[in-house]
C-alpha cells in the first residue's frame, strides 16, 4: 500500500563502490530523482490497444489498491506509448487509445475517472533505445503530483 501513497522525498540514493574512480563511475548510476510513488507499466501487443490478460491482472490489483480509503485523494497519470513503427500521427492516436483503454478498465473496476488523466505520447518517449522494441509499446501509470 505504501507504493501508492505520496511520501516525503528522501533525497537521492547512496552507494559505495570499491574500485578505481573510472570503475566506480560506471557502476554508480547518475543522480536519479527520488522515488515519489508507484509506477505501473502495462505492455501491449503490436499495433493493439487491447489489454492482455497479464495487463488485466496487474490492473485488477491496482484498482483494488486505489479503492483503499487512504488513497482516495491520489490522482494518477496514465501515459500511452508506442514503438517506432508507423507515422507520428498514427502512433500518437494509438498511444492515446492505449491510455484510454487503461483508464476505461480502471473506471469499470470502480476507480473514479476524475482521479485518472490519460495522455498519449506516441513514439516520443521510448523506454529502450531500440525504437522497434516491444518494451516501448506500453502504458505507464504513475502518481500525479498535486
Amino acid at each position: 500500500m505504501a507504493h501508492f501513497s505520496p511520501t516525503k522525498a528522501l533525497g537521492g540514493s547512496r552507494s559505495l563502490c570499491i574500485g578505481t574512480e573510472t570503475e566506480c563511475a560506471k557502476a554508480i548510476p547518475e543522480q536519479s530523482k527520488p522515488v515519489d510513488g508507484f509506477d505501473l507499466k502495462v505492455n501491449f501487443d503490436y499495433n493493439s490497444d487491447r489489454l492482455t490478460s497479464a495487463a488485466r491482472s496487474n490492473l485488477d490489483e491496482f484498482a483494488r489498491a486505489l479503492k483503499d480509503p487512504n488513497l482516495s485523494a491520489s490522482h494518477f497519470l496514465v501515459e500511452g506509448h508506442t514503438d517506432g513503427m508507423g507515422s507520428d500521427a498514427f502512433n500518437l492516436d494509438l498511444s492515446m487509445r492505449r491510455a484510454a483503454a487503461v483508464v476505461k478498465y480502471l473506471t469499470v473496476h470502480g476507480v473514479g475517472d476524475d482521479r485518472l488523466e490519460a495522455k498519449g505520447y506516441g513514439k516520443q518517449k521510448p523506454l529502450v533505445s531500440d525504437l522497434m522494441s516491444s518494451e516501448n509499446r506500453r502504458v505507464e501509470t504513475r502518481l500525479r503530483n498535486q
